[in-house]
Formats: C-alpha cells, sequence, structure tokens
C-alpha cells in the first residue's frame, strides 16, 4: 500500500455514500449506507493488516500543501489505528441498528451517519493542528442532528445540551492551538509532539486542551450532558456516542496533553485523580438507582472512563496501555449494551426497567448475550473488559495505592449495578404479558450482535493482538513524560484527597 491514499479513500467514502443517500429513497439509502460502511471496515482491516508492527511510528502518511501554511496532513501510528477499526467497526452495525427503527427521512439520517464516520476517522488520522480541529469540531453537527430529528420526546434539550457543552469546552483549545502554532512554527502534530513549550506557558495551554477533552469523556462535573444524550438518542446514536465519540476526550489527552505539556500534565494529575474518583464513586452510585436502561448504561460510561483518565495520568507504560485497552473494550461493550437495549425497546417501545423480567424464558439467545456483555463489562476475566481495567489499576498502583483503592471501589460498584439490572430484566417472574410474548432475536439482531460478540471474547482470551500495534507508540509517549513523572505516592495531594472526601460526603 506504499503511496497509495488509502485514509484520504476512507474518508471519501463515506462522504460519497452520505451523498448517494441524499439523492435516494429509504430502501436505496438504507442499502447505500450498509455498503458503503463495510467497504469502509474492509479498508480497516486492509489497514490493519498492512501496519507493520515494530517499523516506523507514523505510517500511510499523506501531504499536501493548500494555503496560508495549511496542509492536507493524514498519518496514523498504532493508537489511531484501533481506534479507526473500532470506528469502522461498529459503524455498518449502526446501520443495522437503525433498518426498521428509522422510518422518517432515511436519506438524511444515513447520511448524517456517513458523514460522522468520515469525521471520526478524520479525527484519528490528521496530523495538521487545525485539520485535526476541523475534524473534532465538525463531528458535532451530524450527532446533534441525529438527536435532535430523530430522538426522542426531550431531543431538543438533550441537542442543544449536547452541543454547547462540546462546542464551549473546544473555544479555548482553538486558541491554544493558534498561540502554539505561532510559537513553534509548524502546526504539525508530530513535530509538537517534541516540541518543548516553555514551563511557564505549559500550564494555560494544558488547561485550555483539557476544557475540550474533558467535556468530550466526559468527566465529572461537566458528564450531565451525556446521560441526557443517550436517552433522547435512537439506538445507533447512543452505540457511536459511546462507542467512539466519548474516546476522541481520551485521544486527546494522548496526543496533545500528555506528549506536548508533559510538567503541566503532572502538575494536574492531582486534579485529574480527584476528579475521576468523584466519578467513579458517584456516577456509580447513580447508576445503582436508575429505573431507565439508557441512563444507567450512561452513568456506567461515565465510570468505566473515569478509569481511562487514571490509567493515562499514571505515567506509567502499564497505566496508558491499559487506558488504551479501556477505551476499546468500552466502545464495544457499553455499543453492544445499548444494541441489546434497542432491542427490547423496539418490542415494547419502554426503557424502564420494571416493564421487563423473565426474558431468560423467551428470549434465551438474547438473555445469553446480554449475560456476556454484562460480565464483559464488570471486567469478567476472559472478556475484554478484564485487562485493560487490570492494567490501567495496576499503573495507577505504582503511584498512588489511595487512587488504586478508590478506582478499584468503582469496579465493585459497577458489577452491583449491572448484575441488578440483569437480574431485573432476564430473571425473576414474567408479570407483563406483553414482555412475555416478545420474541428472540431476528437474523439482523444476531447480526448486529454476534460480531461484537466474538471481538469481546477475542480481546479477552488473545488482548497481545489489540495491544501489539500500539505498544511501541505507548512506549515512545512514557519516554516522552518520564522527566515529569510524579515520585511514588505524591499522586494525590492533601488538597486534592480533601475534594474527594467533601464530594463523597
Amino acid at each position: 500500500m506504499s503511496g497509495f491514499p488509502i485514509l484520504t479513500l476512507m474518508l471519501a467514502v463515506p462522504l460519497l455514500g452520505a451523498l448517494g443517500c441524499l439523492a435516494s429513497d429509504a430502501p436505496r439509502a438504507r442499502m447505500i449506507a450498509l455498503v458503503a460502511t463495510l467497504v469502509d471496515f474492509a479498508l480497516g482491516l486492509v489497514l490493519w493488516a498492512d501496519f507493520q508492527v515494530g517499523g516506523a511510528q507514523w505510517q500511510f502518511t499523506e501531504r499536501l500543501p493548500l494555503f496560508s501554511g495549511f496542509q492536507w496532513a493524514l498519518g496514523i501510528d498504532g493508537i489511531a489505528l484501533v481506534l479507526i477499526l473500532l470506528s469502522v467497526f461498529l459503524m455498518p452495525i449502526c446501520i443495522l441498528a437503525s433498518w426498521d427503527a428509522i422510518e422518517k427521512r432515511v436519506g438524511e439520517y444515513m447520511a448524517a451517519f456517513l458523514l460522522m464516520e468520515t469525521l471520526m476517522i478524520g479525527v484519528f488520522a490528521a496530523q495538521d493542528l487545525f485539520l485535526f480541529y476541523i475534524f473534532f469540531e465538525a463531528g458535532l453537527i451530524p450527532m446533534y442532528l441525529i438527536i435532535g430529528i430523530w430522538g426522542g420526546a426531550d431531543r431538543i434539550y438533550a441537542s442543544y445540551k449536547f452541543f454547547l457543552y462540546t462546542l464551549l469546552g473546544s473555544v479555548l483549545m482553538l486558541i491554544a492551538m493558534l498561540w502554539m502554532a505561532n510559537e513553534a512554527g509548524t502546526t504539525d502534530i508530530p513535530t509538537l509532539m517534541h516540541y518543548d513549550f516553555p514551563p511557564g506557558a505549559q500550564n494555560w495551554l494544558w488547561l485550555a486542551f483539557f476544557a475540550s477533552f474533558a467535556v468530550k469523556m466526559p468527566m465529572w462535573p461537566v458528564h450531565t450532558w451525556l446521560p441526557d444524550a443517550h436517552v433522547q438518542a435512537p439506538t445507533a446514536g447512543s452505540v457511536i456516542l459511546a462507542g467512539v465519540l466519548l474516546k476522541m476526550g481520551g485521544y486527546g489527552f494522548i496526543r496533545f496533553s500528555l506528549p506536548m505539556f508533559p510538567e503541566a500534565s503532572a502538575h494536574f494529575a492531582p486534579l485529574i485523580f480527584a476528579l475521576s474518583m468523584v466519578a467513579v464513586v458517584y456516577t456509580s452510585l447513580v447508576a445503582l438507582v436508575q429505573h431507565d436502561m439508557k441512563k444507567l448504561i450512561a452513568y456506567s460510561s461515565v465510570a468505566h472512563m473515569a478509569i481511562v483518565t487514571v490509567g493515562l495520568f499514571a505515567f506509567d507504560r502499564q497505566g496508558i496501555e491499559g487506558a488504551m485497552v479501556v477505551m476499546l473494550s468500552h466502545g464495544l461493550v457499553s455499543g453492544a449494551l445499548f444494541l441489546c437495549v434497542g432491542v427490547i425497546y423496539d418490542r415494547l417501545h419502554t426503557r424502564e426497567i420494571d416493564r421487563y423480567g423473565g426474558l431468560s424464558i423467551n428470549m434465551p439467545a438474547y438473555a445469553l448475550l446480554f449475560m456476556l456483555f454484562t460480565m464483559a463489562s464488570i471486567g469478567l476475566p476472559g472478556t475484554s473488559g478484564f485487562i485493560g481495567e487490570f492494567l490501567s489499576l495496576a499503573g495507577i498502583y505504582q503511584l498512588s495505592s489511595w487512587v488504586a483503592a478508590v478506582s478499584t471501589t468503582g469496579i465493585i460498584l459497577g458489577a452491583a449495578y449491572m448484575l441488578y439490572l440483569y437480574r431485573r430484566v432476564a430473571f425473576g417472574d414474567q408479570t407483563h404479558s406483553d414482555a412475555a410474548r416478545m420474541p428472540d432475536l431476528s437474523v439482523r439482531e444476531w447480526a448486529m450482535l454476534a460480531p461484537i460478540a466474538l471481538v469481546v471474547l477475542w480481546m479477552g482470551v488473545h488482548p497481545e493482538s489489540f495491544i501489539a500495534p500500539f505498544r511501541a507508540d505507548v512506549a515512545a509517549l512514557d519516554a516522552r513524560v518520564a522527566q515529569a513523572r510524579p515520585a511514588s505516592d505524591a499522586g494525590l495531594t492533601p488538597p486534592a484527597a480533601g475534594l474527594v472526601q467533601a464530594e463523597a460526603r
């Protein structure tokens, strides 16, 4: 594939598909969207097969100068590779999930999803600072439309809240990018990752980027847009929001905050740990009392992404590798859980947990797959959820045993609310006749859930196949931040510990 612009092609295929969907009727738009996403998935597999593990850090690079110093610059390392694969893997599943559920303005809906695929791939492949920003911010538009047009009863409120939170957080990041380009004399991301910005400026730059990435993750306390967005979004919207869009925040920390501002990252690590510990415990407790299945899974996402931030700022290879695996696993498992909710919502048109019960009797295949994804969410060994959480906690334990201990309680609480959810949905007496009459999985629903189940088990049994592509990149990042690594047991300062105790009360 040397010299072939495969990344540009991967951006162009869904974009052309989107144009085709806009000009087609509903049945044809569905088929165009499915074919376009499958073609992009096939290109993603080619990308994976041709990626040279242990080779150059940046591969498949494409550079085309445009105007005023702006350039079309694409390229990936192992970190971007696995996140692109996650994106193209989930997109055909999202199209299948929308096959019957979306009945109005089908062409526009499919076009919005294909446009979002282009923008997601662009975020992970961009090697120019402002090209990244364009992709990063433009991704708000299709998701805003998906929630606002095809969402639930309160979709307008949820879509505006989602848009405003994420947009306002990114304004400061743009200002920081302009300063960085002027200071370093380049907008090339690989170059900026090794540029030593003045220590006095690093703190301000780090905070500017943090304002955007914290909202995108989302971190506590700027997470409140997420439950509303998930509840109102259509099933496929929730899948791609939890599966990929939340990972852009973690990717931003890996690509910008840690390598470009290592001293500031070490300085603000106690803040990250404090917010993450509050998120792990608080959102897990909130999830435990939810009656809406989507809202429960949304709060669990905040808790899982807090494990990601803890691992990233452990300044340790184990922690960073674990954070990457958690992101991949969460993208698969949370997406699958939202699909499981969508399967029974399409039959009964309610997400109230109490309206179900005993589904293992009349929907045994559904109950089996739901159980697998539940176990993966709580980190059962042999599933994708275990290895990432183990590595993240092992990494942070080297820095602060207190942070590791509090984060572990979140995993225990996660087991509590997920098993409680599963018991109420799959077991017990069938007290509602309409739920008892629901048919088991259709062929289309098997096609949605079975591939995710296979990958979840594959990652749990043989995680090396997913870690190997980005191991060298994590090692390079670890070497970059090693100079600023905090001393052991200094990861959480007393003021931060006091903040956590106050929030717990």
